[in-house]
This record gives structure tokens, sequence and C-alpha cells, in this order.
């Protein structure tokens, strides 16, 4: 199957294409760029692996959780691609985009994935290896530090919520905080899922948030 994969829910932007598990990809830290930067990068790609957007089987996303302004982005890029070729979405959590990259870069089977959300709280997530792809083992929350509780077990931090590694109950073996999440990962959960069935029509393709607030207000800071 062919898919692309984008993300910009963070300060990361990154486009890959998945030819049957054959991945081209491209990954910048550009914060306040995405929109500028995501569709030559997804031009890029496509030039790369020598196809036209409607050669592809389905287009993915990074759904969140992750920066509001980011996800919106990532979201309209990929439905306004997927109606003009009429082509399936497959939404991808960005935590456990992240737990891939942990078990891809680090071979760790067990990750937490966590990633700052700004106003003291980090987006949070539990995965576990499962044939080779990392599922949820508890439901994505966005908690205080403080409030991130203890995981039985050996785990591998992943992501910038890792920064605040001293506050959290949860202990890891060791932790990679500057780890963004990946549309090459994306990419890879992406084709699980839709061989399982699980894409959706573009206008049912949305973002992630997790929680309500863009800021805090002036008597919370």
């Amino acid at each position: 199957m062919k898919l692309l994969a984008l993300d910009t829910a963070t300060e990361a932007c990154s486009v890959a294409v998945n030819i049957d598990g054959e991945v081209i990809d491209r990954f910048e830290l550009t914060p306040r760029r995405h929109s500028r930067d995501l569709l030559p990068m997804v031009e890029a790609v496509l030039a790369e692996a020598g196809l036209r957007l409607a050669q592809l089987d389905a287009l993915a996303f990074g759904r969140g959780p992750g920066a509001f302004t980011g996800l919106r982005v990532a979201t309209a890029m990929a439905q306004g691609l997927a109606f003009a070729v009429d082509l399936p979405v497959v939404p991808v959590s960005t935590l456990a985009a992240l737990a891939q990259q942990g078990l891809r870069t680090h071979q760790s089977t067990q990750v937490l994935s966590a990633i700052d959300a700004r106003m003291d709280e980090v987006y949070w997530g539990a995965f576990t290896a499962s044939d080779g792809l990392m599922v949820p083992v508890a439901p994505e929350v966005v908690v205080a530090p403080q409030n991130v509780t203890a995981v039985a077990g050996v785990w591998f931090g992943m992501g910038t919520g890792w920064a605040f590694r001293e506050q959290m109950a949860a202990k890891v073996i060791d932790c990679q905080v500057d780890a963004w999440p990946h549309a090459r990962d994306i990419a890879t959960l992406a084709a699980a899922d839709f061989k399982q069935g699980k894409q959706v029509p573009a206008e049912q393709a949305m973002p992630v948030y997790l929680r309500d607030k863009v800021a805090l207000k002036k008597s919370e800071r």
C-alpha cells in the first residue's frame, strides 16, 4: 500500500511516504512555520517517491494531542489533500507515534510518552509493543507533572514532557527529552490501522486536543 503521513503537532514538522513498508521522509524543527513548510515537504517526498497524490491509498496525520494551531494545520492539510483526490484518512495519536519512535530507535518495548502541554501540564500515555507496533495500555490524558502516577514495570521515556521528570512519580530507566512525534512513525502505525479498516472519510478526520483551554488567565499565572 501507499500512504502519505503528516505531523505538525509540536515544534517539529514532518512528512513521510510509506510504500509497502519502505519509508521516504522529511523532518525539520520549524516552530511557527508549519503552514508555510508543510506543503513543500509533501511535494518533495512525493516527487522522491515518484508518486502522484491520486496514486496513494490513504492519508494519515498526527491527530494529537499537541499544540492547538499545529494540530489544525495538519488536520486541514490532510483533509484538503484527501478531498482533492477522494482518499480516506487515518488519524494517529502523536503519543503513540512517540512510543513507536522509542521502539524504532531504542528498541524499547514499553514506552511512557510525554509531551510538554504548556500551562504546567503534560500530555501523557503508556504504550507496549505488540507485533512490532506500540499499543496503548491506558487512556491518554493531560495532567500536571506531579499528578503523573507510577506505572509498574520497566519503561523508557520519550518526549519533551520528560523535562519534568523529577516531578513525576512514574520512573523510567532512561528517557529522550528531545524526541518529537515523527511522520515516519505515524506512517507505520497508520498502515497497520488502514489494513484493519480504521480509516475515516476526510470530513470525519478531527484533531484530539485532550483539553479546551489554550492559555492561562492572568489570575492563574
